[in-house]
């Protein structure tokens, strides 16, 4: 009789620990939410322009260059890809497949995206013409458009900024989004590899 109560008291066990195990894990995936302004959410969770803010800015210390700021104005964190995609060209042309785009940083590989917490900015600097030539320009290029994440929106997304008078595009380059702007410019000096 004894073995018997053993057995039953071992199956009933089992069933209560069963039991604990799954809904165990019933809060840790409704827990989830406590943790969704982490690196580990927005890996997974890409960006939508519907949370993002987007803004451009000449910077004052070198003409040339401007501060691209991406703002997560959601409750959430989210992803987006390396760096924005860019293009450069002429805001009356209807044929944009001679846009110009910058060189970005090679050797990419890591996180498999760019985490932006909740209430955060990315940063991400074009520099127009880092040689400062004065001659030789693309010419017309009065534009920059930008598509915050180029890995999973889509071209409707993209955003037309004015580049302003006397910008002059040559040889541009494109950093790595970035948590400050210093380190932005610092990516952008790096870049050396051509879009795909």
């Amino acid at each position: 009789m004894k073995s018997v109560l053993s057995s039953a008291s071992a199956l009933l066990l089992g069933a209560v620990a069963l039991t604990a195990f799954q809904s165990g894990t019933a809060v840790a995936a409704t827990g989830a939410g406590a943790n969704s302004d982490s690196d580990s959410y927005a890996y997974s969770h890409p960006c939508s322009m519907q949370q993002l803010s987007v803004q451009v800015f000449n910077t004052n210390a070198t003409p040339s260059r401007r501060l691209i700021e991406v703002r997560n104005l959601g409750a959430n964190s989210c992803g987006l890809s390396y760096f924005p995609l860019v293009h450069l060209g002429n805001s009356h042309s209807a044929d944009r497949s001679h846009d110009v785009k910058p060189l970005v940083p090679g050797g990419l590989g890591g996180a498999p995206a760019y985490p932006v917490h909740a209430g955060q900015t990315a940063y991400a600097v074009v520099d127009l013409n880092p040689s400062g030539a004065t001659t030789g320009s693309d010419s017309g290029i009065d534009e920059l458009s930008i598509l915050p994440d180029g890995d999973h929106m889509s071209n409707a997304g993209t955003l037309n900024f004015p580049l302003g008078d006397g910008a002059v595009v040559l040889n541009p380059k494109l950093g790595l989004y970035r948590d400050n702007s210093g380190d932005a410019i610092a990516s952008a000096a790096e870049a050396d590899t051509p879009q795909s």
